[in-house]
């Protein structure tokens, strides 16, 4: 039976939701109660997000329990839970149809004159937050779905009242195909997520869907310096940013002060906008660029550019300075792609420290072992690289890898199966005018955090 999510979530309807305290299920459920569907919850553990919620009247059960679906028109999900869950379990015998939460935000995008989608294998949520900066300061009250928490929002959503909601669009399970982008930009297609799709060719064959998916009136944006990107454009009418030759949106007169970029925005051979970034690093310049654009087709002046991205300081866990530790500046970084990796220890060896120490934690064995020569070549652009055991997020280590695997082969590197180990290592090293880096998508952070806490 095919149902239509749409008539699960009118005003008056009641839907549940299975793991509400996630980053783009906690905005989904203040969204949905905005619109006057009556919400409840649930997640594995509370949190601040989780009493932030009830705070908005929305309650919120702790584990996954059978009885929490009973009532429900719908079950809403997120990605990570699947039909052996007790709650979907439950709903599914009860006929109670259950939606993804793409779908879901799929669903909304359709209420807004603009909905634009930013994807990318990475760069997704720091291009995400730019146009979010952007936006504001054009006062077009944008609603906002982010995967990670953005400084100026307190969170990484806002419930705007304005006709564009700006949303990270994720390749993952295909989530983004749900969506309704009206301005879809793709800051770059490279393999990864190889535990769902084949190979690279897949993800392009998504990637080219999503791009499908925005209708004649709107716009594909598409980064011209990325040869996956370019590829899976072919035949459409596409704008193009980027540093390369032949982009419709590109930089001039590009500067650096102290590991910052300073440069003009020019479309179309015209200055749009003179943007000083406090943001560092080329791939932050092709971020900015890629937000310019969105703005850029959406009407946005470009003053409105300039004050946006003036005012980024980069979203949580993107080269977020996290204190000092005896003189040694310590700050963390959500890089779990070989490419990202590669992008953040370059920018870091710019910027003038004595060493650049990265403590980093892979992210999940499949992951690892796929770019497992990738990474072994990009940790050795750090003066040294504390490995912590891999974080095995959804999986089971069936391949029998471990950190310890890319630690004899990079020259000096340290193996810390454990956090508290890897912070202990790091103290032990730091030293007045190092950068220390925690890097990865796990709980690597806390490493850092609990150093700073030392001083």
């Amino acid at each position: 039976m095919n149902r239509n999510i749409e008539d699960y979530i009118k005003p008056g309807a009641r839907a549940h939701l299975v793991g509400v305290g996630g980053v783009s299920m906690a905005p989904l459920a203040e969204v949905l109660k905005g619109k006057g569907v009556e919400i409840t919850g649930s997640d594995m553990r509370e949190s601040g997000t989780v009493e932030r919620l009830r705070g908005l009247g929305i309650p919120v059960t702790i584990g996954h329990l059978p009885g929490s679906v009973e009532g429900a028109g719908c079950v809403i999900r997120t990605a990570a839970v699947h039909d052996d869950n007790p709650e979907i379990a439950a709903a599914l015998r009860a006929g109670i149809p259950v939606f993804e939460r793409a779908q879901a935000w799929g669903a909304i995008m359709g209420h807004y004159k603009n909905a634009l989608c930013v994807a990318g294998t990475h760069g997704k949520t720091t291009t995400t937050s730019m146009c979010t900066h952007i936006f504001l300061a054009a006062g077009r009250d944008p609603s906002v779905m982010i995967g990670g928490t953005l400084p100026v929002l307190g969170a990484g959503h806002r419930v705007g009242h304005g006709d564009t909601i700006i949303a990270e669009s994720c390749e993952y399970c295909n989530s983004f195909l749900s969506f309704a982008p009206t301005v879809a930009v793709i800051l770059n297609v490279e393999a990864d997520h190889l535990d769902f799709f084949k190979d690279l060719e897949d993800i392009k064959v998504s990637f080219r869907k999503f791009a499908e998916l925005v209708p004649s009136s709107g716009s594909v944006i598409v980064n011209n310096d990325n040869a996956g990107a370019r590829s899976i454009a072919h035949g459409l009418d596409a704008f193009t940013f980027g540093l390369e030759e032949g982009a419709e949106c590109t930089a001039e007169n590009l500067t650096w002060e102290r590991g910052l970029p300073d440069f003009d925005i020019v479309v179309h051979g015209e200055r749009y906008a003179h943007v000083s970034l406090r943001v560092g690093g080329m791939h932050n310049v092709s971020n900015a660029l890629a937000a310019a654009s969105a703005a850029y087709v959406l009407g946005v002046p470009g003053s409105a550019v300039e004050e946006g991205l003036a005012s980024f300081t980069g979203a949580g866990r993107r080269f977020e300075k996290k204190g000092v530790f005896n003189g040694a500046d310590v700050y963390d970084d959500y890089a779990h792609h070989p490419d990202e990796l590669r992008a953040l220890l370059t920018m870091a060896g710019t910027l003038g420290y004595g060493r650049v120490i990265c403590a980093f934690q892979p992210h999940t064995y499949t992951r690892t072992a796929a770019f497992f020569d990738d990474f072994v070549e990009v940790l050795k652009l750090a003066d040294v690289a504390v490995l912590a055991e891999i974080y095995a997020a959804r999986e089971q280590n069936t391949l029998g890898i471990s950190s310890l695997d890319l630690v004899r082969k990079i020259p000096g590197a340290v193996y810390c199966p454990h956090l508290e180990g890897v912070t202990a290592q790091l103290a032990d090293m730091a030293q007045p005018g190092d950068l220390i880096l925690t890097v990865g998508a796990g709980d690597i952070y806390l490493a850092g955090e609990n150093l700073v806490q030392k001083q």
